[in-house]
């Protein structure tokens, strides 16, 4: 244990690896929950739109504000502006060794903006990680999420039920429900799964079975990246 502490230290103080990754999957396929491993692994921050658009947001930054104005009117944030909030936080220091990009982009258009601004950064998307699951898992995967009324805690009715709390006390999110799910999962592959075409064609993307445990997987996109 003492080497390994030795070696994680090391690993550290010499910067980590540099590495511009991109997690892409259908929702429920678990980007979050690998990001978080890679982040642990690798030593770089997690981006999606989402985070940085509630960051710029509550600092009330004008991009933050912008977008807010777009949002508020229930429209989607044009991609010149997202783009650039995008662009702002790929110059924070955090991001000097690379950076794990969750869930975008989410478009083609998307994907030839963003190579285009990394390479007047001097900087390019390395790999692409595509978790393969089924539409059947995805299904079950999100509409079995229930939350605790109590606490807030996410179980799951088959695969991982409350022990200390009583299935009365969940609750199911209005967007869990199969229709909504199956609608999601067409947008995704009308708008996205287009861009893993994109990134094929440039020899970056790897695919790892997104329905294996999560240390496997884990294990499995650790292999590949080397």
């Amino acid at each position: 244990l003492e080497i390994v502490w030795q070696i994680k230290i090391k690993y550290k103080e010499l910067g980590g690896v540099k590495m511009n990754l991109m997690l892409l999957g259908a929702p429920g396929a678990g980007k979050g929950t690998q990001a978080k491993e890679l982040i642990d692994k690798y030593g770089i921050p997690q981006i999606s739109t989402g985070d940085l658009f509630r960051e710029a947001i509550g600092n009330k930054t004008e991009l933050g504000m912008k977008a807010k104005e777009f949002m508020d009117n229930g429209q989607l944030v044009p991609d010149s502006l997202t783009m650039s909030i995008v662009e702002e936080r790929f110059k924070q220091p955090d991001c000097q060794n690379g950076f794990i990009l969750d869930g975008f982009p989410r478009t083609v258009f998307q994907a030839e903006e963003l190579d285009k601004m990394l390479s007047k950064m001097g900087k390019k998307i390395d790999k692409v990680v595509a978790l393969e699951v089924r539409d059947s898992e995805i299904v079950e995967r999100i509409t079995g999420r229930r939350i605790s009324k109590s606490t807030g805690k996410i179980y799951h009715i088959k695969h991982n039920p409350p022990i200390d709390e009583k299935l009365e006390d969940l609750y199911q999110r209005e967007d869990d429900t199969e229709e909504i799910v199956v609608k999601r999962l067409t947008a995704y592959k009308n708008q996205t799964a287009p861009v893993l075409d994109y990134y094929k064609t440039q020899g970056k993307v790897i695919s790892v079975d997104g329905e294996q445990e999560v240390s496997k997987i884990t294990a499995d996109i650790m292999k590949i990246l080397g």
